[in-house]
């Protein structure tokens, strides 16, 4: 092969290893700004250096002038000569030009007006002469001097431009960028390791993972026709053990007696041989199972790439939105070398982006205002990643400002987004919340990082259509955190599949908390919303048929239930059965029955032939919600002042929430002495109690209440779950206006029945 056929074979292998190089030196040129400036500048020059000596080999002279005259300039920093915060923005500049030229062969050899210009924007500031297009007429390095004894040599350096005596040197100058790569003892690990591994198409990876799950239910269906054969052959077996019994039972002739004899120690043989073909056959189905669980995962290993190709982008992203901001921001990354799925990479990098500039344009004050509040001048934006089961935990956090919960509802209202009677009715959790809704933004002006409304919109959709989950914590003053909770592999997914009539459903094993029967009697009914109490809090009971569409729900007393956990919601699923927890291979909705149906993430064959349906959490959940929170618009213009007397707590959470979302302020009294002692005090414009409390009932409270003529005009609601006609009729003999069981209790019902009080 001739040298330009051999340059022509190197030059796409030569793009795609400086694509990955160039990163290196982008990221060693943001380490010059900070205290190991040293060692970052080292690693850069190394970097530079080998791709100076690779770009002349092959010909490609402007590449190899720009990252001479980058040389030079890095050279002059690390001597104190140039302030770092000017070279590394040179310096960034110039990577970003050798990008677009590398993809030009034509501008990669000669050089064009933008490649002249950054060169002599780096000699101006490093104060080196521009170096030349080609290979610099004598050795690239000092020690082959002495080796060359060429009186001739000094004389060719006065003239660097004439081509003649340029032509010679080349030979000599290729072997540098080899000793620099192979020869260096620190490049070495890096080497050995990029020995070890090849680049391949995704693509060839996405089949391989779907023949290795199809592999894995035939191996699967391969271990269910072996016990049916064991199966078989124990009939047959039994059968014949009958057949000679009933023989011996007969009286036979002596030479048919000893035919039969002969058949029987035959059968014996074959029975033996038959039970050893069985073990061994069982035996290599099991071992092929667990062989093919294996290649399962390495594939799904292969498919895997460490976060750090994601989070190389954002060390310059973050210094440049911090400087487009007038602030200080110092980007901390820890155990980036944790494994995300390929085809995750690019959703991950755009949430991380949004996160990012979030946390650099909303949550990280100015810098005055930092020092102000005693906090360093420089804010810090910490991005974790961790394995969190079969899913990936990452979290973006900020020491800024936190999230004003009171400015976020503001702005809904604002951007009538809320009514205020709604927004005022929210929690802290619930408001901020808000901020994932499309078209929302604290920013009054737009500008080129934020204001439209849109950045943490597609951080939720990105996750959830994954499958995943965002969770948000914020101190005020002191920072937020947002989480992102992802499944590591979409190629394979554990699940826990349950039966639905006569269907198999899968749900996603990183979702699912517990699994149980609860007990007619461990339910709540809490305003016509059935619920269990799991781990110390109230859950909401859903027959998973009726939400799908599916079924009528089950029926038995006990059956079993699912309690999965999206974010910081849970439900308990209520299924017809449950049937085996396994690794599945995820395959896409081809039917067009089920592409694009809600609910559902995806299908997977099982090993009898049916195929699962994987449903889609998120939706799931998105469900629940507006079954067991219907939405209602606030049906009272004014805002009342309500006294709420139960001496249950979760009752009383319940009931508040309640009394909010209709807009009005809610103060709660444990008891009923409570209530009436808080009567004392205050005035109040609507009452509603429980009846069966401790001290003072609620039937004995209202009584009170309309004995005392400057209370008797308060309405009295009571709130019982004790709903027989005798029960009502003492509420309202003892006075009160309106009497409202808990088991039927909804929100158009309060409203109502507070509307014709008030």
């Amino acid at each position: 092969m001739d040298t330009e056929a051999l340059k022509k074979s190197l030059l796409a292998k030569f793009i795609e290893v400086t694509g990955d190089r160039l990163q290196t030196i982008q990221l060693g040129v943001l380490e010059l700004e900070k205290p190991s400036a040293a060692q970052a500048a080292d690693a850069v020059a190394r970097e530079l250096h080998t791709m100076k000596g690779e770009a002349r080999m092959l010909g490609l002279g402007a590449v190899g002038q720009l990252a001479h005259a980058c040389e030079d300039l890095l050279k002059e920093n690390r001597e104190g000569k140039v302030p770092s915060r000017e070279a590394t923005d040179l310096l960034l500049r110039a990577c970003d030009l050798i990008v677009d030229v590398i993809e030009d062969p034509a501008a990669a050899k000669a050089g064009n007006d933008a490649t002249v210009a950054m060169v002599n924007e780096l000699a101006a500031k490093s104060g080196h002469a521009p170096p030349p297009l080609g290979p610099p007429p004598s050795a690239p390095r000092p020690p082959a001097k002495p080796k060359g004894p060429r009186p001739s040599a000094p004389a060719a350096a006065p003239a660097p431009a004439a081509a003649p005596p340029s032509a010679p040197p080349p030979p000599p100058a290729a072997p540098a960028p080899l000793e620099a790569a192979h020869g260096d003892e620190t490049a070495a690990p890096e080497r050995r390791a990029a020995d070890r591994s090849i680049r391949v198409n995704v693509e060839i990876l996405d089949a391989l993972g779907l023949l290795a799950g199809d592999l894995l239910v035939e191996s699967a269906r391969a271990r269910l026709r072996a016990d049916e054969l064991e199966a078989l052959l124990s009939r047959y077996s039994r059968f014949g053990d009958q057949l000679l019994k009933l023989c011996q039972d007969l009286s036979l002739p002596e030479e048919q007696r000893q035919a039969i004899e002969r058949s029987e120690r035959d059968l014996h043989l074959l029975r033996d041989d038959t039970f050893r073909f069985v073990r061994h056959h069982d035996d290599g189905v099991n071992s092929l199972h667990g062989n093919l669980t294996q290649l399962a995962d390495n594939v799904a290993e292969a498919r895997l790439v460490p976060l750090a190709s994601v989070f190389e982008v954002f060390p310059r992203a973050v210094r440049e939105m911090a400087s487009a901001t007038g602030k200080e921001v110092e980007l901390v990354l820890e155990n980036a070398n944790v494994g995300v799925d390929r085809s995750l990479v690019a959703e991950v990098r755009d949430a991380m982006v949004h996160l990012l500039r979030n946390g650099v344009d909303h949550g990280i004050e100015s810098p005055e205002a930092r020092l102000t509040l005693g906090k360093p001048q420089a804010g810090r934006l910490l991005v974790r990643a961790r394995g969190d089961g079969d899913m990936l935990a990452i979290e973006v956090e900020d020491d800024g400002r936190g999230i004003d919960t009171e400015q976020v509802k503001a702005t809904a209202v604002a951007r009538k987004l809320l009514t205020e009677a709604q927004a005022a009715a929210l929690s802290d959790r619930e408001a901020t919340a808000l901020i994932f809704r499309p078209g929302f933004s604290t920013r009054e002006e737009v500008s080129e990082l934020s204001g439209r409304g849109v950045g943490m919109d597609v951080v939720k959709t990105k996750v959830e259509s994954l499958g995943g989950s965002v969770i948000v914590t914020s101190r005020t003053g002191r920072g937020t955190s947002i989480m992102l909770r992802l499944p590591q592999s979409l190629a394979l997914m554990r699940v826990l599949l349950v039966r639905l009539g006569d269907d198999v459903y899968g749900i996603p094993a990183a979702e699912v908390e517990a699994v149980a029967r609860f007990k007619p009697q461990d339910r709540l009914e809490l305003f016509g919303t059935v619920a269990v109490m799991h781990r110390g809090k109230p859950t909401a009971v859903v027959a998973l048929g009726p939400l799908l569409a599916l079924n009528g729900g089950p029926r038995f007393d006990r059956p079993p239930a699912v309690v999965v956990r999206h974010g910081e919601e849970r439900a308990a699923l209520v299924v017809d059965g449950l049937i085996d927890e396994r690794e599945v291979a995820v395959k896409p909705c081809g039917g067009e029955f089920l592409k694009g149906a809600a609910f559902v993430a995806g299908t997977a064959s099982l090993e009898d032939g049916r195929v699962a349906v994987l449903l889609h959490i998120p939706d799931v959940m998105a469900e629940v919600r507006r079954l067991v929170r219907p939405v209602s618009e606030p049906q009272q213009s004014k805002r009342l002042k309500v006294l709420l007397v139960d001496d249950s707590p979760i009752a009383r959470a319940t009931e508040s929430a309640l009394v909010k979302a209709l807009g009005h302020h809610v103060e709660e009294a444990q008891d009923g002495e409570d209530g009436w002692a808080r009567l004392q005090k205050n005035t109040y414009d609507l009452i509603l109690s429980d009846v069966q409390m401790p001290k003072l009932d609620g039937f004995s409270l209202t009584r009170r209440i309309k004995s005392k003529p400057e209370l008797a005009r308060i309405p009295v609601i009571i709130l019982s779950s004790l709903a027989s006609p005798e029960d009502k009729r003492r509420g309202l003999d003892a006075g009160a206006d309106a009497y409202l069981v808990k088991g039927e209790l909804g929100v158009e019902s309060l409203a109502l029945t507070i509307d014709r009080l008030t």
